[in-house]
Parts: structure tokens; sequence; C-alpha cells
């Protein structure tokens, strides 16, 4: 997973500022942010609200849906994922003002991979079920 690859560069400073001179690890980086920001957006925007309905849960905004999910127990923290939503577009979208700054957001990023791939797992064994229905 390209997550791993970079926590086993142990990414600090000094890694951040030389990105630019660095092809290769400015291309995993780049690959890890869109990654990241995929993940994020297939479980939260298409795959809860699709379950939701499929289990003939309310669904209605994204936070609505984050907020049933934890009910359910599909989710641990709706915070938490609200948190990573924004990360994710501070990643995708929004131009990282210092070097400080990237290495904060990529940190937290990488520490949130486990987050999304638990929920990702979650959502897998709960749609077993209706495999035979869909």
């Amino acid at each position: 997973m390209t997550s791993d690859r970079i926590k086993a560069l142990d990414p600090n400073l000094q890694w951040i500022e030389t990105l630019e001179n660095n092809i290769e690890y400015s291309e995993m980086l780049d690959a890890f942010v869109s990654r990241f920001g995929r993940l994020q957006d297939t479980l939260g925007d298409k795959l809860l609200p699709a379950i939701l309905r499929v289990s003939l849960e309310p669904s209605g905004s994204q936070l609505d849906n984050l907020l049933r999910a934890e009910k359910i127990g599909w989710i641990k923290s709706s915070e938490q994922w609200v948190e990573i939503r924004t990360l994710r577009n501070r990643l995708v979208h929004e131009y990282m003002d210092s070097a400080e700054n990237l290495l904060q957001a990529l940190n937290t990023a990488l520490e949130s991979v486990n987050v999304l791939i638990s929920t990702q797992k979650r959502f897998a064994q709960y749609t077993e079920q209706f495999k035979d229905k869909i």
C-alpha cells in the first residue's frame, strides 16, 4: 500500500521540503492523496447512502448519514469522519501554504487510513447479506 511505503520513509519536514526535487516521492505522495480522497469519497458519498437505502434506513445529508452510521455501529465516530472529510478537502483542493501544514496533514491522513479501511471492511461484512438480493 502506498500509505505503508510513505510511512516507511518516515516523512519529516526535510522530506516535504525536498519533494519538489524528488519525482519518485512526489509521485508517491500524489498517488496517496488521490487514493485517500477517492476512498473517502466512495465510502462516505456513495457507499454509505446506498447501504442506508438498501437497509431501509433514512438517507439524507452527509452529516445525517454519518450520524446514522455511527448510531448503527458502522462507523466509530461521525466527528472523526467529518475531520477526515475536511482533511481530504485540504489535501485535494487547497494549496498547502507551508511545508509544516503539508506535513501535519500528511501525518493525519496516514493515521486516518486505518479508519477508512476498517469502515470499508465493516461495510463489506454488512452488505454480504444482500449479495443475492442485488
